[in-house]
């Protein structure tokens, strides 16, 4: 417990240095999103308006210290401003239509990268020099070599366009998101499955080569030895000794993995025009949107902040040498 306090207070004070840095850093260029807001789109409006419109998004004169007080606040109470892009609406009502997307596609694709890849880098290992050894782990690294945006280009023409296997676009069918039926439920499974099938793709070589690698030095290790000269079968010492422990780095990098599910997908969400918080992202910075801008990249901040210490917290049940202060 006096280990996880230590880490939750160390992700706390990076995620207060985060929100300030996020605050000052678009305060301190030059000009304002209001100024640029309409000197990109209009030229009509009088300085009564620019005022109004500033005082809409909450840019006054006052002072930077209470401006950074009020930001403060109004996080606190989940309050981001409005969009300018989609001026009145408030900037939580175009994250939360995103959100759930966002997450669905990206805890889809990194926890299947995740299991296949540990499970294909751990059989490669037991099997070293192998067949299956030699072929899968330089497959997939070549795979994952191709630039990203290409690859899933070439995918989506293939396998949406003219194999029409699969939607060309959307996470569902109709107009509106399906109810949550059986059928609506296979709907937005099947919207999902060729842009999760990118990332997976992509992902799967670095997964498969880290487990592969780990795997091969914790196969030394004398415990293993022991634990098959005691007459333990094979697969109860590949899975309840060597996996366990080789899984480790691969779990340190989970957390990462899925604290940059936000960004990370940028591109297979503006490809496969996946109503996710990437596209979002997007759109917000093509239409100088600060104010959205400043959300999703607090979002993503935190996200990272909240997932490692997550596998903070995990690493310390998996790894008992943390518990008591060791060197892993």
């Amino acid at each position: 417990m006096l280990y996880i306090a230590k880490r939750l207070a160390f992700y706390l004070l990076a995620a207060f240095v985060a929100i300030t840095v996020n605050f000052f850093l678009p305060r301190l260029t030059p000009g304002d999103p209001a100024s640029t807001i309409v000197a990109t789109y209009s030229t009509t409006l009088n300085e009564a308006s620019l005022n109004a419109l500033k005082a809409a998004y909450g840019l006054t004169n006052e002072p930077l210290w209470s401006q950074y007080v009020t930001y403060l606040g109004n996080i606190l109470h989940g309050d981001f401003g409005r969009s300018l892009s989609n001026f009145p609406a408030p900037v939580t009502a175009i994250i939360s239509a995103g959100f759930g997307w966002s997450i669905l596609l990206g805890l889809t694709s990194v926890l299947l990268s995740f299991v296949l890849g540990s499970a294909l880098g751990a059989l490669a290992a037991w099997r070293r020099g192998g067949l299956f050894d030699k072929l899968a782990p330089p497959v997939l690294l070549f795979l994952g070599s191709f630039p990203y945006f290409f690859l899933a280009l070439l995918l989506f023409y293939l396998f949406c366009f003219k194999l029409q296997w699969f939607p060309m676009g959307n996470a569902y069918s109709s107009v509106n998101p399906p109810p949550f039926t059986l059928n609506g439920i296979g709907d937005v499974l099947f919207h999902l499955i060729a842009p999760a099938f990118t990332i997976v793709l992509v992902s799967l070589g670095p997964w498969t080569l880290n487990m592969r690698n780990a795997m091969i030095g914790v196969l030394s290790e004398d415990y293993l030895t022991l634990a098959e000269a005691k007459g333990l079968k094979p697969r109860r010492v590949l899975f309840s000794h060597a996996v366990r422990t080789a899984l480790l780095p691969n779990v340190t990098a989970l957390g990462a993995a899925i604290g940059g599910v936000f960004s990370g997908q940028l591109l297979t969400e503006i490809v496969f025009t996946y109503p996710g918080l990437g596209y979002s992202l997007m759109r917000a910075v093509s239409s100088v949107d600060y104010p959205l801008m400043q959300a999703l990249f607090l979002i993503i901040t935190l996200s990272v902040l909240v997932a490692n210490f997550v596998v903070d917290t995990v690493y310390v049940l998996l790894d008992p040498r943390v518990r008591t202060g060791q060197e892993a």
